[in-house]
């Protein structure tokens, strides 16, 4: 482990969802006390920059295929877009309340966001469906609950949105992006993070009541569980090793679970309130990101 300096808070918050860009070995991680997106250089892992102007950003997503990086910017209901090495000239395009999770469906350009809501505000609890060419919302789909985190599966065309109370999740098809097509009942309280697991095309579901789901994206079936440290945030699996990286924040550490055979392989200690992380694939290094001292935590996987 090699903890690298950030930016220290200036508020209460410290960091969100994180995502790396291959191709510029930058990685963009929302660093919501300070309204800003850290950049870290991941072939030396160091600090480059912090840009503001992310008001309460919540997550990162990076397009591979586009060459971009979005963020859900929670403190002004909006999500920003940037080229890699540019994000000082992004562009913001007006979404629902509180955007949180983020899919991107390269082929189409077409960007879901998904929002937190607010309980005093009725019916804000919704997904966002942003034509990027066009730079505008192209729908408003109403949702059970509150959002967590969303996926796209480009094999079934489909994103996938966590919502954690009612405990379900709901699926909206990028070719009628207009109406959910289905959604499943989750025997467990809080979905929360969520990944695709790209060989068996099994959805990963990290719930808050402790467990890992892995569920059948065309029928919802459970398929297999593992328990959990703790209540955990972001997840992300490394496909190659089958191993699904979770940050549970209490009381901070990052379970290694095997999607293959659902064993919890190792529990790798981070800090306390440490809820969230990052995964470098070309690489094979893990970052932490940690709160209370304003590091990157960076792990070495051995393959």
């Amino acid at each position: 482990m090699k903890p690298n300096g950030l930016t220290p808070n200036r508020s209460k918050g410290g960091f969100d969802h994180a995502d790396v860009h291959l191709g510029t070995n930058r990685l963009y991680v929302a660093h919501t006390s300070n309204d800003a997106i850290d950049v870290i250089d991941t072939a030396r892992d160091r600090y480059i920059e912090s840009i503001p102007g992310f008001t309460a950003v919540a997550g990162a997503l990076v397009s591979e295929a586009r060459g971009l990086v979005f963020t859900s910017n929670r403190g002004e209901n909006t999500v920003s877009v940037f080229a890699p090495g540019a994000g000082r000239e992004s562009f913001k395009i007006a979404v629902g309340v509180k955007p949180n999770g983020l899919a991107f469906d390269s082929a189409r350009g077409i960007l879901l966001a998904a929002n937190v809501g607010d309980p005093l505000i009725p019916d804000s609890h919704t997904v966002s469906v942003i034509d990027l060419a066009r730079r505008e919302r192209i729908a408003e789909v109403k949702v059970p609950g509150r959002t967590r985190w969303a996926i796209y599966d480009e094999a079934r065309e489909l994103f996938f949105v966590n919502i954690a109370s009612p405990a379900r999740i709901v699926v909206i098809d990028a070719r009628d992006t207009a109406k959910i097509t289905r959604e499943y009942d989750i025997p467990a309280a809080g979905p929360h993070g969520l990944d695709l697991d790209p060989i068996t095309g099994r959805l990963l579901c990290a719930c808050d009541a402790g467990v890992l789901l892995a569920i059948d994206p065309d029928s919802g079936d459970v398929l297999g569980d593992v328990g959990l440290s703790g209540a955990p945030d972001v997840v992300f699996l490394h496909s190659p090793s089958n191993q699904l990286y979770v940050a549970v924040g209490d009381p901070g550490v990052i379970d290694v679970i095997d999607v293959e055979t659902m064993r919890r392989e190792e529990v790798v200690t981070t800090e306390v309130g440490a809820h969230t992380l990052a995964l470098d694939r070309k690489r094979n290094k893990v970052y932490a990101f940690l709160p209370q001292s304003h590091r990157a935590a960076v792990f070495h996987k051995t393959m």
